[in-house]
């Protein structure tokens, strides 16, 4: 089609074809379909028929699919998608740059990505080239897409004017945004609201944002409100009727986040209370840390479940996360759970894990 770009692929295009056929919901986040055909980058679970084998290219982010000049399908929604844990299979650079990208760390100059490269202690170039390695996209197309993303997402789920939308998302301009909107879908941000949205008054941000942010299922929900009971400040987080409340601050400014579990969904919903429209990002991200959204909990439990201590733990609790914190990039076993220095070499880099697991044996 006019205009794609060349970009990095996945290779075996047989497998990852096969996804597409099944509608696989395990590589959901993981891989992405991009159909020449019409333009349009997909899902594995997208209803859409499947497209014939010779239109497809196939992704390993959505970023990547986006910089080879597809746009994203309107019916699968990507921004919904589940993300993939930034630390499985990339290394700890791009997992560090990912999570402040994702906090809105880097603006659309390619003076950015020097500032950020020097915020993680490398080059620009070896920023570039680690990007390109594991994601298939470089820096500013990452951002750019994570931008282009979180604007379609707070366009489709809530009532925020077009105006708050674009400082949330990060855009350097209305206009910029506006531009950015036509060039990918052919017509403006508010045309891809929903009717049952576009019909209702617009709110503020600090009137309440409420978003549903996706999981690879299986998720462990009493499992994680107990292990956040454990680590909670009274003064502020605590859960009321299986719901995680906390009363956030950032930059000064002072609000509320509220985090309820939609299990037929394979979701939770996340209500945002904040007068600055542009913390929204970086807020969603902090509760994406703390829930532990992006874990590839098959994986993990696939590795730990070898040690034959582990492995009946996992069996009674499938889906048992660790959560993180809200405040710091890191430590993901804050919840006062120890593994001693004779924890098995085996257990790595999921140790946090093999401690929730032990954690909740011991409680019974």
């Amino acid at each position: 089609m006019p205009g794609m770009q060349m970009t990095d692929e996945l290779l075996d295009r047989d497998a990852c074809y096969k996804v597409f056929q099944t509608h696989d919901s395990r590589f959901d986040g993981r891989i992405f379909v991009g159909v020449t055909s019409t333009g349009i980058y997909c899902r594995p679970i997208c209803p859409a028929r499947t497209p014939m084998f010779k239109n497809c290219r196939f992704f390993a982010s959505a970023s990547a699919a986006q910089d080879a000049g597809f746009r994203p399908c309107l019916r699968c929604r990507p921004e919904t998608a589940p993300e993939l844990a930034f630390w499985r299979g990339t290394s700890n650079t791009v997992s560090r740059a990912l999570k402040l990208i994702a906090e809105g760390a880097l603006d659309e100059s390619e003076a950015g990505v020097e500032a950020l490269a020097e915020r993680l202690g490398v080059g620009g170039r070896q920023l570039r080239r680690l990007f390109q390695q594991h994601l298939g996209a470089s820096p500013i197309a990452v951002a750019q897409t994570r931008r282009v993303l979180v604007a379609k997402h707070l366009i489709h789920d809530t009532r925020l004017p077009m105006t708050e939308v674009a400082l949330s998302a990060g855009f350097g301009s209305v206009r910029r945004f506006n531009e950015t909107f036509a060039k990918l879908f052919g017509r403006p941000p508010s045309a891809l609201r929903r009717a049952s949205v576009r019909n209702k008054p617009d709110n503020s941000a600090e009137e309440g944002v409420t978003l549903r942010l996706s999981y690879r299922p299986p998720y462990d929900w009493p499992g994680m409100l107990d292990a956040l009971a454990a680590r909670a400040s009274s003064r502020r987080e605590h859960i009321e009727d299986g719901v995680w409340q906390r009363t956030i601050e950032l930059d000064g400014k002072k609000g509320n986040v509220a985090v309820a579990h939609l299990p037929a969904r394979n979701a939770v919903a996340v209500t945002i209370h904040f007068p600055d429209v542009r913390a929204l990002p970086a807020i969603v991200a902090r509760v994406k840390r703390v829930f532990d959204l992006g874990a590839d909990i098959a994986t993990i439990a696939s590795h730990l479940a070898r040690d034959p201590k582990l492995a009946p733990l996992i069996a009674k609790r499938p889906g048992l996360r660790a959560p993180g914190g809200w405040d710091d990039e890191g430590d993901r076993d804050a919840t006062g759970a120890t593994l001693g220095t004779d924890a098995p070499p085996a257990w790595r880099p999921w140790h946090a894990y093999a401690a929730q697991h032990l954690r909740m044996a011991s409680h019974g």
